[in-house]
């Protein structure tokens, strides 16, 4: 297949992914599986000596998932540039992600936590170690004057395809007897997993065939391509160490999405703790967060087009600053609903726009993945911090809400940092990679 920038049909194929994998993002990691996780085990157990909540032993799964996630991913991404395996390792994520996925169809108690804990790892690493393959393919498929619009669509696609699943899952938890499934037990939920995992394949099938193909480079061994790999990612370490503007604006990505990601992740286990919100409610809260963020981050879009990137994201992290502190003071379940309205707002324009403004700052459209890696790994980092300091506040307070007020300063952190960023002015399009894939073709 080779590659033509700006092709609507390559592009559609791109954003069709976020389509795919968000329904992990949303069933799995953020609707269903929190609140069947904390119903189907114990609320204090032990393990290896060391007692644990349930919401403890997930967040602790998170924050060991990706740091694996962490250390993987700069040497994967540069075998990806130098092997040609970009499209090869995204297959193989979305594979363990989607296998994870149904995995959970086992998990039913403490008798299974381990099948369970494995299984939605694997989701996790599966999810997580995709995408820093699936980002790098934003500046070889378009030109830097889409990337805002197309990394906005990528994000609204997924939130749209995931609430459609939602609501099918919806349907199966609370009116089993509709799908021919027993009123009682947990069939119903552990079914919906399944569905997850079916969704997650079949449409990433549909988006990879869109994409442009490995050009692979044959007679290189792992190893060769490995060593070869780490000195790409020391090369492009030394170009990125060099430029002001992207350590600034990293160093920014770095402290928020430590606040995005951890909120994210355990917004309904909050819910439910800390206000008693019921599993009908908890989705009710879900979809508000989702149908809002499809607005959010064609916003942010438009924000960054009028007043550029930098006071899009400014803007955001202001609402996401007052949201943490919302939610230290929040008490009854309608405020909790306003809130989490403005986390749905803010939720995808963020990421949406951390995920452009990065490719802008790209000089080179053959080293992107590794480019990537470096994003993707202090995101991944970023996530394990956040989701640490937030474990260790909950069993040492027995509080939610001090996590909550915690994370508030890595907003705070961001938009300090962010301040002196500047993007830089558009380079022309480089276009050696795409004659490159269709010499090889």
């Amino acid at each position: 297949m080779t590659n033509q920038l700006n092709d609507p049909r390559t592009m559609n194929g791109w954003a069709l992914f976020d389509w795919a994998n968000s329904a992990f993002a949303l069933v799995i990691t953020t609707a269903i599986f929190p609140p069947y996780f904390a119903a189907v085990i114990d609320d204090k157990f032990t393990v290896a000596g060391f007692e644990f909540s349930d919401s403890s032993w997930l967040t602790l799964t998170i924050t060991i998932s990706y740091l694996i996630i962490a250390v993987l991913s700069p040497l994967l991404s540069g075998i990806a540039d130098v092997g040609g395996r970009r499209k090869g390792f995204l297959k193989f994520f979305t594979t363990m992600g989607g296998v994870g996925c149904i995995g959970l169809f086992w998990f039913n108690g403490m008798d299974t936590l381990w099948l369970g804990t494995i299984a939605f790892a694997m989701g996790l690493i599966g999810f997580a170690g995709g995408l820093v393959f699936y980002n790098s393919f934003l500046p070889v498929i378009a030109t830097q004057d889409k990337f805002d619009k197309l990394s906005a669509k990528g994000f609204a696609m997924g939130y749209v395809g995931s609430v459609l699943l939602l609501v099918l899952n919806l349907a199966m938890v609370q009116k089993p007897e509709w799908f021919g499934l027993p009123t009682e037990g947990t069939l119903a939920v552990r079914l919906a997993f399944i569905t997850v995992g079916i969704w997650w394949l079949v449409f990433a099938a549909i988006s990879l065939a869109r994409l442009p193909d490995d050009v692979r480079k044959s007679g290189t061994s792992f190893a060769d391509m490995a060593g070869q790999g780490m000195a790409e990612l020391q090369s492009v370490w030394t170009r990125v160490s060099k430029s002001t503007p992207t350590k600034r604006f990293l160093a920014a990505f770095f402290s928020y999405s430590a606040g995005v990601q951890t909120v994210i992740f355990l917004a309904s286990i909050f819910a439910a703790k800390e206000l008693g919100f019921e599993s009908s409610e908890l989705i009710l809260v879900v979809l508000i967060l989702q149908i809002v963020a499809v607005g959010g981050a064609y916003l942010a879009a438009s924000v960054s087009k009028r007043y550029g990137n930098k006071a899009s994201i400014y803007f955001q992290l202001i609402i996401w600053f007052c949201i943490c502190l919302a939610g230290y003071f929040v008490q009854g379940k309608t405020t909790f609903y306003a809130v989490a309205a403005a986390v749905g707002l803010v939720m995808g324009g963020i990421q949406s726009m951390s995920r452009s403004t990065y490719a802008k700052l790209i000089p080179t459209r053959e080293d992107v993945t590794s480019y990537f890696s470096f994003y993707d790994v202090l995101e991944k980092v970023a996530i394990v911090g956040g989701t640490a300091i937030f474990a260790i506040l909950d069993l040492i307070t027995g509080s939610m809400r001090m996590s909550l007020l915690a994370l508030s300063l890595f907003f705070a952190l961001g938009m300090v940092i962010l301040w002196g960023f500047h993007l830089p002015e558009a380079k022309p399009v480089e276009n050696d990679l795409t004659e490159d894939l269709i010499d090889e073709e």
